[in-house]
C-alpha cells in the first residue's frame, strides 16, 4: 500500500537531538547494568557503576526536557503535511484517529494488510509514547533507591521499605532493565513496519516521499517525491 510522506516537520531537530540523548543513554544503562550486576570485567565494574549513575542523571534530565519541549515546540500531527501543532497534541487521541486502535491493533499482528491514515503515531504508539516518561521515572526511582548516597533520603528509603528492603528493590529495577529492552524491540518494530523511512527521518532528518495528506479536511490530497530526489 502506499504510505504518507515522512517529512522533517514530523519530528524537529530538538526532538531528533532528544531521542539520540535517549538512545545512547538507554544501550550505556543496559550494558553498564549487565556489567554492574555480573561483574565479568572486575576493572571495569567500579567505573561501570559511577557512569551508570551519571548516565542515569542525563537520561533523567533528557526525558524531563523533551516532555517540556512537547508543550513548547510544534511538529506535524500526521505524516504527509506540514503543517504543525503544539507537540503535546500529537501525543493524545486525535479526532481523525481515536476510533483506530483496533484497526492498528489488526495490522501490527498481521490481520489485516492496510492500516488507517491520519495519524504520525498509530494508537499503540500514542500509548507507548505516553508510558515511556513514567517507565523512565519508576527506573530512576528505583536507581536512586538503591544508590548509596541517596538510599538513605527520606523519599527513596520509604520506597525500599515500601517494597520489603533492598533486595525487593534491586529485583524490581533489574526486572524494569528487561522491560525497557522489551519496549525497545516493540518501539523499533511499531516504527519500522513499514520500513526504514521513520528511522532515517528521526535519527538522520532524511524526509521521505509519499501520499500527502490535509489534515483540516482528513483526506489524501496528491502525492510528493520531490524529497526523494535530495
Amino acid at each position: 500500500m502506499a504510505h504518507l510522506a515522512h517529512y522533517r516537520e514530523a519530528h524537529p531537530l530538538p526532538f531528533v537531538i532528544t531521542h539520540w540523548v535517549n538512545l545512547v543513554c538507554m544501550i550505556f544503562l543496559i550494558f553498564s547494568g549487565f556489567l554492574i550486576h555480573f561483574p565479568f570485567w572486575a576493572a571495569l565494574t567500579g567505573v561501570a557503576r559511577g557512569l551508570h549513575v551519571a548516565v542515569a542523571m542525563i537520561w533523567v534530565l533528557n526525558c524531563i526536557v523533551r516532555v517540556v519541549m512537547a508543550f513548547l515546540v510544534y511538529s506535524a500531527p500526521t505524516g504527509g503535511t506540514r503543517n504543525t501543532v503544539r507537540d503535546v497534541k500529537t501525543w493524545l487521541p486525535q479526532e481523525d484517529s481515536r476510533h483506530q486502535l483496533g484497526p492498528w491493533i489488526k495490522y501490527y499482528l498481521f490481520f489485516k494488510k492496510t492500516h488507517p491514515l491520519g495519524a504520525k503515531l498509530g494508537v499503540p504508539q500514542k500509548i507507548t509514547y505516553v508510558l515511556i516518561p513514567v517507565l523512565i521515572l519508576v527506573m530512576a526511582y528505583t536507581g536512586f533507591c538503591l544508590w548509596i548516597p541517596t538510599s538513605e533520603w527520606t523519599f527513596f528509603a520509604a520506597g525500599t521499605a515500601l517494597v520489603g528492603g533492598a533486595m525487593s528493590m534491586r529485583i524490581i529495577h533489574y526486572f524494569m532493565m528487561f522491560v525497557f529492552i522489551c519496549f525497545a524491540m516493540l518501539h523499533i518494530y511499531l516504527s519500522n513496519i513499514e520500513g526504514a523511512a521513520p528511522t532515517k527521518l528521526m535519527l538522520f532528518r532524511k524526509e521521505h516521499g509519499g501520499l500527502v495528506y490535509d489534515p483540516e479536511r482528513r483526506v489524501i490530497v496528491g502525492e510528493d517525491h520531490s524529497v526523494d530526489q535530495h
